[in-house]
């Protein structure tokens, strides 16, 4: 089982860093398209893709690496002039609590009835599902022992999960949390592919703004289904799914996260004070900083949103007057500071935003970018009036 021809590599750095990219001369679009294939052969960690605002997005590990693939794409593989937009992150979404009530998602023609809730998982699952240490390609016994085991959940919690996402190694979860006196279960097994099809639609593209969700496990807590096979086909199933994913999420407290760099810098001891600085710029903060045994140098290490890792080295060597050396790389997501549905939260045009605003800033600014509405409401996944009015009390309070 495990044989393949070409197995996917593995790496330890995550492709955060994304510029939109577009030929000067518009006619010469289908050379840059030829180009960017090119890349994608060429650069393993390289992705490419097209955004729903028509951009043409790179995604890469840091600057370097950038700089790397646009000097290839202009001089070796597409040879025409190529404008770039300022670099920008990945995010992804996330939950901070359990979803304030049971909410329900009808499909399209009214017959089908799905109930989810959504919770954070515990630290560390994510991890082990991206890494590949666990797998639903394993025995359903052997799943609910990993689980039991490293984790204290209950063995028939590890049995009932139906999906990882997105993809086979997705940091966020499906489970089947019904019970059979309430639950029709084998019209539910029947329709288990479109509910993991919406599942991991919705995994893929969140609805704060269009961006991978993480860390969080949805929680399927009971189905009405029609009788007959043909009320409750993929065409019903798969949306109603998705918007339940949405609505259950959205009551959940939601948060965006952020890529986060780990960054070692060495520099002579009178420097010290110059790299704190612009570190303290950049909101860094240093976990490390010692004097390096049988040299004059002293080693820093910290940790950098990705988002202001931007010109970090040019920046760095313009304080020390280029005795300081830095190395970054990707070292994990965590949570930016603020709710991204504060409406509340003034957002002054031209100025930055620091502390509990960041979260609002960068969800509106993505959005903007992406040709998204403004603002993110829960009205367009509860169909419900009774649900919507309970779902706003909640909000209110």
């Amino acid at each position: 089982d495990d044989l393949a021809i070409i197995r996917p590599l593995q790496f330890s750095a995550e492709s955060v860093m994304k510029i939109a990219v577009e030929p000067v001369v518009p006619t010469e679009l289908p050379k840059m398209l030829s180009g960017l294939r090119k890349i994608g052969k060429t650069y393993p960690l390289a992705q490419t893709r097209v955004e729903e605002s028509g951009e043409h997005i790179i995604l890469g590990t840091g600057e370097l690496y950038m700089d790397c693939i646009m000097h290839d794409l202009r001089c070796m593989y597409s040879e025409i002039e190529i404008k770039v937009a300022d670099p920008v992150v990945s995010f992804r979404e996330t939950v901070a609590e359990t979803s304030a009530l049971k909410v329900f998602g009808d499909s399209p023609n009214g017959k089908n009835r799905l109930t989810m809730i959504a919770e954070p998982m515990e630290k560390g699952i994510a991890e082990d599902i991206e890494s590949g240490n666990v797998s639903l390609g394993w025995a359903a016994r052997q799943v609910g022992q990993f689980f039991e085991t490293n984790y204290n959940w209950d063995i028939l919690a590890g049995r009932s999960i139906w999906a990882f996402g997105p993809g086979d190694c997705g940091p966020n979860m499906l489970s089947d949390d019904t019970l059979p006196a309430e639950t029709n279960k084998t019209r539910l097994r029947a329709v288990r592919d479109a509910v993991k099809q919406g599942f991991q639609w919705a995994a893929r593209e969140g609805p704060l703004c269009d961006e991978p969700m993480r860390n969080t496990r949805f929680r399927i807590l009971s189905a009405e289904l029609a009788e007959s096979a043909i009320h409750r086909g993929g065409g019903q199933i798969i949306p109603a799914a998705r918007r339940v994913c949405y609505s259950s999420f959205l009551t959940a407290e939601p948060r965006l996260m952020e890529p986060v760099n780990f960054v070692e810098i060495q520099a002579p001891a009178a420097c010290v004070s110059a790299v704190y600085t612009v570190l303290g710029r950049r909101r860094g903060h240093v976990t490390h900083d010692a004097p390096k045994a049988g040299s004059p140098m002293y080693m820093i290490k910290a940790l950098i949103p990705t988002i202001d890792s931007s010109g970090f080295e040019t920046d760095l060597r313009t304080y020390t007057q280029g005795q300081a050396f830095c190395q970054q790389y990707f070292d994990h997501w965590q949570v930016v500071p603020g709710d991204p549905l504060d409406k509340a939260t003034v957002l002054r045009p031209l100025e930055p935003s620091s502390g509990q605003q960041l979260a609002r800033d960068f969800m509106l600014k993505t959005r903007r970018r992406k040709g998204l509405s403004d603002d993110v409401t829960i009205d367009k996944f509860i169909d419900d009036p009774e649900l919507l009015d309970i779902v706003k009390t909640f909000e209110a309070m």
